[in-house]
């Protein structure tokens, strides 16, 4: 009697072994987590964003796992990630509200916003209807860096709400006590990263040593501006001196050449020769007037001295 109960027993579990088994392997159902997301890229996918504690995915489970039972049929892999367990995947897919449904093809996502029963996902499927809907752009695409980096601060964020728990529930701290740790902890953080990035500056960017101060005048004009317009001055006078050397040399030898002929000659030509002296002198100071306006006229045009001029509002 005991063996037969013994052999009874055994053909049980046997026969539940096999149905478990050849149930599982019916289903297809992919269980994705972080750490293999990525067979996702290959091929073509559906994968569902779900919780345990979610209402709305607890009634989906059933439909989900009985769509999953055609996935050889229709030539598909079916998927689920938890995202309790995964939160970074969460983060990866910006998955804001539960259960989330994504088609994957090839790599190119696109997010399912239809009727949520076997047959319409089937037809989705066979029909090709995920055609009709646009991709995902490249910016916000799972597989790009920057979703990347956002999966690692979904990580950062599941860290800190479990360290909250810890401290709230076994160290006894109030809420408001958990908050200001994490206060403390940012600030203190934050002065460290300051100081980091202010020395790798100074370090790739060195300061340089200030240069001469400028004196600006009442006027508008730097001080260095004022010298070379002094400068520029100074040179037109010398050219000015020198024009004017050169007509009274001229002057001196005409006096000495007229004396002699003054003496030499009756009055009448003294006359004559007199105001030809007159005349000679009234075009050298015609002459001198003339470059005295040249070299004033060159001082305002030079470029130096447009370069400093001061802009008038």
């Amino acid at each position: 009697m005991a063996t037969d109960r013994r052999r009874c027993t055994l053909f049980l579990l046997l026969v539940v072994s096999i149905f478990i088994g050849q149930t599982t392997a019916k289903s297809g159902l992919v269980e994705l987590d972080e750490d293999n997301w990525h067979r996702m890229l290959e091929g073509e996918w559906m994968v569902e964003f779900f919780a345990p504690w979610c209402p709305a995915c607890k009634a989906l489970k059933p439909i989900w796992a009985d769509f999953a039972s055609w996935s050889d049929d229709l030539g598909i892999s079916v998927g689920q990630v938890d995202v309790t367990t995964s939160p970074g995947l969460s983060g990866r897919f910006m998955v804001t509200a539960l259960p989330t449904i994504y088609h994957v093809k090839d790599g190119v996502f696109r997010q399912y916003r239809g009727s949520r029963d076997k047959d319409e996902f089937m037809s989705f499927i066979e029909e090709k209807r995920w055609e009709e809907i646009e991709e995902v752009p490249a910016w916000k695409s799972p597989a790009s860096m920057q979703m990347s980096i956002v999966a690692q601060f979904f990580k950062l964020s599941m860290v800190l709400r479990s360290v909250h728990s810890v401290l709230v529930e076994e160290y006894g701290l109030p809420t408001w006590g958990s908050y200001l740790v994490f206060a403390l902890a940012t600030i203190l953080v934050g002065a460290l990263l300051g100081l980091i990035l202010v020395c790798i500056i100074d370090f790739v960017f060195p300061p340089k040593a200030p240069g001469p101060s400028t004196v600006v005048t009442s006027a508008g004009q730097k001080e260095e501006d004022l010298v070379e317009d002094s400068e520029v001055k100074a040179e037109c006078n010398m050219k000015e001196e020198v024009a004017e050397a050169e007509p009274l040399q001229g002057n001196k030898s005409d006096n000495e050449a007229e004396d002699e002929e003054k003496k030499s000659a009756s009055d009448g030509e003294g006359r004559e020769d007199s105001q030809a002296e007159e005349d000679k002198d009234s075009q050298a100071s015609e002459e001198e007037e003339e470059k005295e306006e040249e070299c004033q006229e060159g001082l305002k045009s030079s470029p130096e001295v447009r370069r400093r001029r001061p802009r008038r509002d």
